[in-house]
């Protein structure tokens, strides 16, 4: 799969030069652990970098919410890296170890991007393969206002938002601002990893 842009990546390739690319992902086979997602209100990331405090947004975004909680529970997060970092748009994570292993997910979830929620700055949505229900354990923060991320209509669909930044946007403006490079096929990658150190419920 390769997560991200659409529609999005070729207005940016032919504005900016930005691109987007990922190797495939894998899907784990095994059924998720049981959880208590409801229960989950806000997720606390610990990076190298400080940690960021996410509130989410159940009623507006269940499923998104549900998915992201139970890769939170499971563990998926803990190790992971932003792997793609773009200071004038987005940070992404929640795929890949330091080394640039991606992990194996669950299967994809159906896409809530006419929920209302804007990608504006601090917003938190997941990312995606051009499929609209492609998105499994990736998500990226928004670090200024992407409207032209946001839903149109079925045919321009945008991304899912299902959560904002309350604590730590020093954080995510840290992490903008760090050096990247290119790893392999991916682009954007910071030359010194920034890790999720632990995701945790709140």
């Amino acid at each position: 799969m390769k997560t991200f842009c659409t529609s999005l990546l070729t207005t940016l390739v032919a504005s900016t030069g930005l691109a987007f690319a990922q190797a495939p992902a894998k899907t784990d086979a095994k059924p998720a652990a049981p959880t208590k997602a409801g229960s989950c209100s806000s997720v606390k990331l610990t990076t190298t970098m400080g940690p960021i405090t996410i509130a989410l947004n159940r009623e507006k975004a269940p499923i998104s919410v549900d998915n992201f909680v139970k890769y939170v529970q499971s563990g998926h997060y803990n190790g992971t890296i932003f792997h793609r970092v773009i200071g004038t748009f987005m940070i992404q994570g929640g795929g890949f170890t330091k080394d640039m292993q991606q992990k194996a997910t669950n299967a994809p979830i159906k896409i809530e991007s006419s929920n209302g929620l804007k990608n504006e700055p601090y917003s938190v949505a997941m990312a995606r393969t051009p499929a609209p229900n492609s998105a499994t354990s990736q998500f990226f923060i928004n670090v200024v206002d992407n409207q032209m991320l946001n839903y149109v209509d079925d045919m321009k669909p945008g991304y899912a938002v299902f959560g904002k930044v309350t604590s730590g946007q020093d954080t995510v403006d840290k992490i903008k601002a760090v050096p990247v490079g290119n790893s392999g096929p991916h682009q954007n990658v910071p030359t010194t990893p920034v890790v999720i150190e632990k995701a945790e419920c709140l």
